[in-house]
């Protein structure tokens, strides 16, 4: 019996699409029939885990070599890869994964259409436009102008950033680094971090501290300058076949299992807090703040006990302003895959 997939790969018109989100721990892949109005349906999804892939080509060849894509290929009319890095003239370098991707290289190599890459949190930036309410955590309430500019950023394997702007005809999202900034501490603390850092990178951005890794340098920070001892049991479960510290510490920091952990935590929303509050100001974002990325929905409990916004809004004479954006937290893990299939479904 041929398969509703198949049934539909069935046409010589090539109204379908494919479309990636890969970042520096997951590339999540979908192959899409187009719609109208830049719609798409997706028939078939699959993720890999991007450091199990030497580089971008064996991560395609992987995907390519499945059967549902490989009877998809012939008959793909736009294919859009959102990338964690920046994008110029169709080529990038993926920030943390070292990767080089090129449009027209990767087109030519696999026979497909004509490749469009763009920044993940361009991405996400157009599938936040798409999401219902429901896929939102709100932390702070606040009226928006309809067609104010807004900002997406979250923290994951890195710190992405993108601005959303009406442009008088439509949205457009309009890629950032600021992840990559230099990071200002706000206190004393922080001012101890930034030097600690500093010995080990000179030059220290916000990616390094706001990030799984940057988690990770939060609680050795607070370990090796005296500032708190870890548990026997969490030192236990880092050292496991597998274990992310960054996650054994998240684990222990939310469940109150491990002091020191309870204190990286603080300390790591903190700043991202008081991150979020300068991107802000800096876009004039009084249409709202979008927290994405991978780590925000895992923390969304403690993003909401006030700490988070207590550091967002903490800009003194600037404080009522922040206090009149709307912040809220992206719940839906895929929003980047949404949006890079937007761009391939309008292409």
């Amino acid at each position: 019996m041929i398969s509703e997939y198949q049934s539909q790969l069935m046409t010589t018109s090539p109204r379908f699409i494919l479309a990636a989100d890969i970042g520096g721990t997951h590339a999540s892949f979908a192959i899409a029939e187009r719609q109208t109005g830049g719609a798409s349906r997706v028939l078939f999804e699959k993720s890999f885990e991007s450091r199990q892939f030497a580089d971008f080509d064996a991560l395609i060849t992987a995907f390519l070599a499945l059967p549902e894509p490989a009877a998809a290929r012939p008959h793909l009319g736009a294919v859009t890869f959102a990338v964690a890095g920046p994008v110029a003239e169709g080529e990038s370098t993926l920030t943390n994964l070292g990767w080089k991707v090129s449009a027209a290289g990767v087109a030519a190599r696999y026979g497909l259409p004509p490749v469009q890459i763009v920044n993940d949190f361009h991405a996400a930036g157009l599938g936040v436009l798409e999401l219902p309410h429901a896929s939102f955590t709100t932390l702070q309430s606040a009226e928006a102008p309809e067609q104010g500019t807004a900002v997406i950023i979250g923290a994951g394997t890195g710190l992405g950033v993108g601005l959303i702007h009406w442009n008088g005809s439509g949205w457009e999202v309009l890629p950032s680094e600021a992840g990559n900034a230099d990071f200002a501490p706000i206190d004393e603390l922080q001012d101890k971090l930034l030097m600690y850092l500093r010995r080990t990178y000179g030059r220290v951005s916000w990616e390094r501290v706001i990030s799984g890794p940057g988690l990770m340098r939060v609680f050795s920070f607070l370990q090796e300058t005296g500032l708190g001892v870890p548990s026997k049991q969490l030192l236990d479960a880092t050292k496991r076949a597998g274990a992310d510290p960054s996650a054994v510490i998240t684990e222990y920091g939310l469940n109150k299992l491990d002091p020191l952990a309870v204190r990286a935590l603080d300390l790591f929303i903190a700043a991202y807090g008081s991150f979020a509050g300068n991107i802000a100001l800096t876009a004039l974002a009084r249409g709202g703040v979008y927290i994405g990325g991978g780590i925000a929905p895992k923390i969304v409990n403690r993003l909401k006990d006030g700490s988070f916004m207590r550091a967002f809004t903490g800009k003194g004479a600037f404080t009522p302003l922040l206090s009149g954006i709307p912040v809220r937290v992206v719940m839906d893990a895929q929003v980047g895959l949404r949006g890079a299939l937007r761009v391939a479904a309008v292409s």
